[in-house]
């Protein structure tokens, strides 16, 4: 892969990152809830959400879901109740007076963070839909592939973490200022509100046909 293909790679894809969507919803409500330090476990979620999306891309099976309208609804519907679950999971959190900012500690444990973040980013049918139209453009079919798949996952998921990190230490820098219960529900519900629209968004979501 030359230098300029590269460079667009990595360009795209800090604006494709860089678009508000599901996953920085996740990470900005991990951030809020539970700081900088454990939002971490969150997006090795995440990653390995986009991961799994890319190699769904790389092996073929992005065109048959983009072909699908069955599997596509099935991933989408999916992909929606699991936002759904999440915002209604963030209205309900608890909030405890935490005049150092802290955070919570002991509601989830870092595999259960990493398998949400997993979560959002594998059910989420309309990143497979932009990978499949975004990648191609950008693999030499006469040359061989697998490195030219590696150093695509490799830059996409560096600049995603970066901008996920960005999105997790913001919201944990507004956890430091949720310092009364009341103003923690606030948060918790307007993270919740954001869930809910990125269902929407994402129930909106058509197969093309």
């Amino acid at each position: 892969m030359s230098w300029q293909v590269w460079y667009a790679v990595f360009g795209a894809w800090c604006l494709i990152s860089v678009s508000p969507g599901a996953g920085a919803v996740a990470s900005m409500s991990t951030g809020m809830r539970f700081g900088l330090g454990r939002g971490y476990w969150n997006i090795v979620g995440l990653e390995l959400g986009l991961l799994l999306q890319l190699v769904v891309v790389a092996a073929g099976l992005g065109a048959l879901l983009a072909n699908s309208t069955h599997a596509f609804t099935v991933i989408k519907w999916f992909g929606v109740a699991y936002l759904v679950y999440l915002g209604i999971r963030q209205w309900r959190a608890s909030a405890t007076d935490t005049p150092d900012g802290g955070g919570e500690t002991g509601e989830a444990s870092g595999p259960a963070m990493v398998l949400r973040g997993f979560l959002v980013n594998a059910s989420n049918p309309k990143a497979t839909v932009v990978m499949l139209a975004v990648i191609p453009q950008f693999i030499t079919l006469h040359e061989s592939l697998l490195p030219q798949y590696a150093i695509i996952a490799i830059t996409m998921i560096a600049v995603d973490m970066a901008v996920m990190i960005g999105y997790t230490g913001l919201a944990s820098r507004v956890l430091t200022l949720m310092r009364l219960p009341r103003q923690q529900r606030a948060t918790n519900r307007t993270f919740s509100g954001l869930f809910f629209v990125a269902a929407t968004l994402l129930a909106t979501v058509r197969h093309a046909v």
